[in-house]
């Protein structure tokens, strides 16, 4: 009798409980008691054993290699595992780690030898003419003199017409002949002349033209070399304050693609910045002996393409 009256009890409170559940959710009542019922019917069924909850509303989709994906009814995301059920934050071919390749740079530096310099051209004043002179590249070609400056430099009549004594000017050889490479080193003859400003207009034309003459030429602007401290003291309008001036500006044009600027002081200039005065014999020119540290310098940092 009174497990009876029990079961009135349970089947009452059931009743109250279900309808709590349909007024909550606002389903009909069959709706409800599945949704209550159901994860104990994915999990145990009456036997005992236990089941594969095949009332999802999601479907698993695998390809070839076990990679599954799920796929959502309710929405457009998918869920891409592997056969442990778990999560990778990335799926990627081969071992499925992801092989992220490395940036390289566009260009670099590369050591090279003097063969380096068999299509290459200077171009330049007396520092310049020292390196023609006493560098030992005879298989380089060089348009250089005394006393050149950026506002003659395409003007002048300096390069030698091969089996003739007649000269031309560096524009009309650039017309006749390309070149792979152009060391410029030009500046130091201007320096009482116009001003920085006025310096790199020029300066900056004469690259320009230099682009049009040669189009397929890689351009190494030279830094100005600076003078020794102590005739960069002197006072007058030869000074490595304004060298640097100059210098700062020229780097500014290289574009790291055709032109690219190279700078030669910190191997040659002392621990004040002026040129070493062991290496000078006016403060000025780099003396014949020291005139391999330059190309040294040049044969370290030519450019290689990646």
């Amino acid at each position: 009798m009174k497990l009876k009256e029990n079961i009135k009890y349970l089947y009452f409170i059931f009743i109250l409980a279900a309808g709590g559940v349909v007024f909550y959710f606002r389903e009909p009542l069959s709706v409800a008691a599945q949704n209550v019922l159901k994860p104990y019917r994915q999990a145990v069924d009456f036997s005992g054993n236990s089941v594969l909850a095949d009332e999802t509303d999601e479907e698993d989709v695998s390809d070839g290699d076990g990679l599954a994906q799920s796929v959502s009814e309710g929405d457009a995301i998918g869920d891409i595992s592997g056969g442990d059920s778990s999560m990778p934050e990335d799926v990627s071919g081969g071992d499925g780690l992801e092989n992220e390749a490395e940036q390289q740079p566009a260009w670099e530096y590369m050591a090279v030898d003097e063969t380096w310099f068999d299509d290459a051209l200077f171009i330049g004043d007396s520092r310049t003419v020292g390196m023609a002179e006493y560098g030992g590249l005879d298989n380089a070609t060089f348009y250089a003199s005394t006393g050149l400056t950026i506002y003659k430099l395409f003007t002048a009549e300096i390069v030698p017409v091969e089996g003739s004594k007649q000269k031309i000017t560096i524009e009309e050889a650039l017309s006749q002949r390309q070149f792979a490479k152009i060391y410029l080193m030009i500046g130091i003859n201007e320096m009482g002349t116009g001003t920085v400003e006025t310096f790199m207009e020029k300066y900056t034309e004469v690259v320009a033209r230099l682009q049009e003459l040669q189009p397929d030429a890689v351009i190494y602007l030279q830094a100005i070399i600076r003078v020794s401290s102590e005739r960069s003291a002197k006072g007058d309008y030869i000074n490595n304050e304004g060298i640097d001036l100059r210098n700062e500006e020229i780097a500014k044009l290289a574009d790291n693609e055709k032109i690219f600027y190279l700078d030669v002081n910190p191997v040659i200039c002392d621990e004040d910045g002026g040129l070493e005065k062991s290496y000078t014999f006016d403060g000025v020119h780099l003396m014949a002996k020291y005139i391999s540290i330059w190309k040294e310098f040049l044969m370290e940092h030519a450019v290689k393409f990646n």
